[in-house]
């Protein structure tokens, strides 16, 4: 099983205002609500005052604040329009490969006997969705690309690299482990170091508690 893990820069920063409403009007949502979301989003304008100077009204038609209560809904339906359109062209292709959605962060799953086949499926994937991200006014942000491989076989692992180099210019080489999440894997899933590591994590803040003990009132280090 291999793995293909990418992030799109300024994600919030960089949604299309005028778009959201004709998503909610193509996912057939009840005029009302496309209309309101055109008038909350569309046509906006701001201004900055700083001491005694005031800049003129520009347009604000990019972007949503990551604080907004209504921020991961929007945001969520507008990768979600793009997702629906991937899945559609890698059916017409007839590709076989799973995909997971953390907010920004997107991740492939390509299951196949070989690992030329896999690193196949994982190419072609990834060179879809940065073409239809781009044409959506997104990009990847390609330094925090990675791929990951996990295999049973005890025998010697020599894989080639995932050779992103047409598309990006990457050329990606898979490591021993791999941090995802909080999480820490490694080719057979055994979870051994995410053990170890947050097994001395936690005897790390043991030792600075006992440090800290006189300092602070009822901070005991048992």
């Amino acid at each position: 099983m291999s793995m293909l893990v990418f992030n799109i820069t300024q994600f919030f920063l960089s949604l299309n205002h005028q778009l959201i409403p004709l998503i909610f009007k193509k996912a057939r949502f009840d005029l009302k609500i496309s209309l309101f979301f055109s008038d909350y989003l569309v046509n906006r304008k701001t201004r900055y005052l700083w001491n005694s100077f005031t800049s003129s009204f520009f347009s604000v038609d990019v972007g949503i604040a990551q604080g907004l209560a209504l921020s991961i809904i929007l945001s969520t339906f507008f990768i979600i329009l793009i997702f629906y359109i991937f899945e559609k062209r890698i059916k017409n292709l007839k590709i076989s490969i799973s995909f997971l959605l953390f907010v920004n962060d997107r991740l492939f799953i390509s299951q196949e006997r070989s690992f030329d086949n896999t690193n196949a499926n994982l190419f072609y994937n990834y060179n879809i969705i940065s073409s239809l991200l781009e044409q959506f006014g997104l990009i990847v942000k390609y330094r925090k690309t990675e791929n990951f491989h996990f295999s049973r076989s005890y025998r010697i692992f020599n894989i080639l690299p995932l050779n992103l180099s047409q598309i990006d210019g990457l050329i990606l080489y898979s490591k021993d482990t791999w941090q995802y999440l909080g999480f820490i894997f490694n080719r057979k899933l055994t979870f051994h170091q995410y053990i170890k590591f947050y097994a001395n994590k936690a005897l790390s803040i043991v030792k600075c508690i006992k440090m800290l003990e006189n300092s602070m009132l009822w901070l005991l280090p048992y």
